[in-house]
C-alpha cells in the first residue's frame, strides 16, 4: 500500500528495541514537527478550504500523539531531552524543486509529508510486530493505522490541487528520491527515521 521502494534496514528495529528511550524522545519531536508542518500549510494556504478542513484534524491528532509519547516517556522515568536534527526530513526537503506555481509548490510539500507519514507507518509496523513491551506494542499498532490515514490524506489533497496524473508521476519521482535518501543514511539507534 505504501509503495516505498526500499524497506527499512532490518537492523533498525533491533537497535531501536535496545534504545527505546532515544526512540521515544525522537518520536515525540517527530509528532511535534508533523503538527507544525500541517499548521504551516494551513497558515500559508488558508484560502484552500479542502486543505484547511482535512489538515485541521490532523494537527489535533499529531499533537495528541506528541502528548501520548510524552506519557510513555514519563511512565518509564525518561525526560524529553533535546531535539535532534532530522537528517531524513532535511534531505527530503532539500529535494523540493524551486520555482513553479503556487499549486506545484503545495503539491511538492504535500508529497514530502506523505513520504514522511509512509515511512513512519512502516517503522511503527516494525515496532508493533517486534517490540516486547505490550503497552508500546499496542501504541505503535494504533499509530501505524493513523499514519497510513495521514499518508492517504496528503496524496488525496495533492490530487485536489494538481492534475492527478502529474501527482502520480511526481509521487514516483519522490519514491525514488526517498529510497536513495534511506540508502544513504546510517542506521541510527536514536532516530525514528
Amino acid at each position: 500500500m505504501l509503495g516505498l521502494k526500499l524497506p527499512t534496514d532490518p537492523r533498525w528495529v533491533d537497535i531501536a528495541k535496545k534504545n527505546i528511550e532515544e526512540i521515544l524522545v525522537d518520536h515525540a519531536y517527530c509528532e511535534q514537527k508533523a503538527a507544525s508542518s500541517c499548521i504551516s500549510l494551513i497558515v500559508q494556504y488558508p484560502q484552500y478550504q479542502k486543505l484547511v478542513d482535512v489538515l485541521s484534524p490532523v494537527v489535533a491528532e499529531e499533537w495528541e500523539h506528541f502528548q501520548r509519547v510524552l506519557g510513555h516517556l514519563n511512565k518509564r522515568g525518561y525526560t524529553l531531552g533535546a531535539q535532534r536534527k532530522d537528517q531524513y526530513v532535511a534531505a527530503l526537503q532539500g529535494n523540493i524543486p524551486k520555482g513553479g506555481s503556487r499549486n506545484e509548490q503545495l503539491v511538492e510539500r504535500l508529497l514530502v509529508n506523505a513520504l514522511i507519514e509512509a515511512r513512519s507507518c512502516e517503522r511503527f509496523k516494525l515496532l508493533w510486530q517486534q517490540i516486547e513491551d505490550q503497552d508500546l506494542k499496542d501504541f505503535y499498532h494504533e499509530l501505524m493505522i493513523s499514519e497510513a490515514g495521514h499518508y492517504k490524506n496528503f496524496i488525496k489533497l495533492a490530487k485536489e490541487y494538481l492534475d492527478p496524473k502529474l501527482v502520480e508521476q511526481r509521487w514516483e519521482d519522490w519514491l525514488k528520491i526517498e529510497a536513495d535518501i534511506i540508502a544513504s543514511l546510517e542506521v541510527r539507534d536514536d532516530r525514528m527515521h
